[in-house]
């Protein structure tokens, strides 16, 4: 069902596009905004993991670099048969992590360091599975066509405004209409990207139990992240807002509800939505648990056991 909804919202927000390009400038109008539609989504295909890695200054490492991160990035990978994505630590020091790339083949994951060092394993491989789910689901790109359309289509919204659209006699709506239509359609974009957004994390949450093998690791997460980022700044992230979509959990501040204007679900209604999840599967979660990833210092066992991050485990863990 959000996958059918995710469908006709991008299909409404291509629609949005073209309708705008025709009524600000008639046929003609449509055409170029197709053109821009087409050039733009080009070129954040092949550009839009470079250009957000960048922004975070994201540092890429191995397994000899972030033994733990990698090992659990790895292992997590293999559960979902995906490739290896490329692994990148983000110096900030408000939890939280996002996946990037146009396919699977293409994927990195980024964590920051407030994140590797608030949550347990357990909790990490969540937050990590979750990101995996958007990797295997190309939510990655998915969402990045829909922040590009909506862009495009406040950038020919304000070309309308300042310039009143251009020949009169090829708007259908006249100067007036092309005045109310520059100031409609770009709310109208976002509110259709926001709820794209909202969608796709609340399947990445149920595919990313599925990966990780208990949703309550992710639940427990969740809840630590959103205290984090009540209290953390991430200047990065408010610097550039039209990535905070990418994040597991909303890095901007003012964003408590869950309502039209929101990136992300509410955290209540996610950890609701996994502990329901958790109840439907029983305690033994989705297959077997994984085994502990083989990295220096760390004895074989379970996540979460002695040698690990056991003593940050949370309510759930």
């Amino acid at each position: 069902m959000n996958s059918l909804r995710t469908g006709l919202l991008l299909a409404a927000l291509t629609g949005l596009f073209l309708a705008v390009g025709w009524l600000i400038g008639g046929g003609p109008g449509m055409v170029i905004a197709f053109l821009i539609a087409v050039t733009m989504n080009f070129m954040a295909y092949w550009n839009a993991d470079r250009m957000v890695l960048a922004m975070y200054r994201a540092q890429p490492v191995d397994r000899a670099t972030a033994p733990r991160l990698y090992a659990i990035v790895e292992q997590l990978a293999q559960r979902a048969n995906i490739p290896m994505p490329r692994v990148y630590v983000i110096d900030s020091e408000q939890p939280n992590a996002f996946a990037t790339g146009r396919n699977p083949q293409h994927a990195a994951i980024a964590a920051t360091q407030g994140i590797l060092r608030m949550l347990s394993d357990e909790e990490l491989a969540g937050v990590l599975a979750h990101e995996l789910a958007h990797v295997r689901n190309r939510d990655t790109l998915t969402m990045t066509i829909a922040a590009t359309i909506a862009g495009a289509i406040g950038m020919i919204a304000n070309f309308a405004y300042f310039f009143g659209g251009g020949n009169s006699r090829q708007q259908p709506l006249g100067p007036i209409g092309v005045l109310m239509v520059a100031i409609l359609a770009p709310i109208t974009a976002t509110l259709v990207q926001l709820a794209v957004s909202r969608t796709r994390e609340y399947d990445a949450d149920r595919e990313g139990a599925q990966i990780c093998g208990q949703p309550l690791w992710l639940a427990s997460a969740l809840a630590k992240i959103d205290r984090g980022a009540q209290v953390i700044d991430n200047p990065s992230a408010e610097a550039n807002p039209a990535t905070a979509h990418l994040f597991i959990v909303n890095p901007l501040t003012g964003q408590r509800m869950d309502n039209l204007f929101s990136t992300h679900p509410s955290t209540e209604n996610r950890l609701a939505a996994l502990e329901r999840l958790a109840a439907e599967i029983g305690s033994g979660g989705y297959g077997p648990r994984p085994s502990a990833p083989a990295y220096p210092g760390r004895p074989a066992g379970p996540w979460g056991s002695p040698g690990g991050r056991g003593e940050n485990r949370g309510p759930w863990g």
